[in-house]
């Protein structure tokens, strides 16, 4: 499976995206000067470099009936269209966390992919069952 995007036959790989782990991991660098013990720090860091490995082994196919998350050449994982019943994207500008729910169970993910292709990829398998963003309601 190559490491960047591919489209064939109504299936597409997405493209691994790093700016979340690094985000985290910056994030966790960044606390280490602060008064505090440096264990959140550690812990953020950990994290950080764990998503980031995950980046790198992870991938999302999407296919015709399907969206398979792979395990470098190993099926981890196969949601089935049918059974999904809404999804969302929150935080979409950094990336952020990507919801759906199946009939079975929700799902949070890390957005661990290029984001502007997976939610491209959404729209057009499941975009009827994605879920509106909440408006704040203006009073007048």
């Amino acid at each position: 499976m190559p490491l960047n995007q591919l489209e064939t036959n109504n299936q597409m790989i997405l493209k691994p995206s790093p700016r979340l782990p690094i985000l985290i991991t910056l994030l966790g660098i960044g606390l280490l000067p602060l008064p505090l013990h440096p264990w959140p720090s550690i812990l953020i860091i950990t994290f950080g470099l764990f998503l980031l490995i995950q980046t790198f082994i992870l991938r999302l196919e999407f296919t015709e009936k399907a969206m398979i998350v792979w395990q470098l050449e190993r099926e981890l994982r196969n949601f089935p269209f049918e059974n999904w019943l809404a999804w969302r994207i929150f935080l979409p500008w950094l990336p952020g966390i990507f919801y759906f729910r199946e009939k079975a169970s929700p799902h949070l993910l890390p957005i661990l992919f290029d984001p502007i292709t997976l939610e491209k990829q959404l729209q057009l398998k499941v975009g009827e069952l994605e879920k509106p963003k909440v408006e704040a309601s203006s009073s007048s």
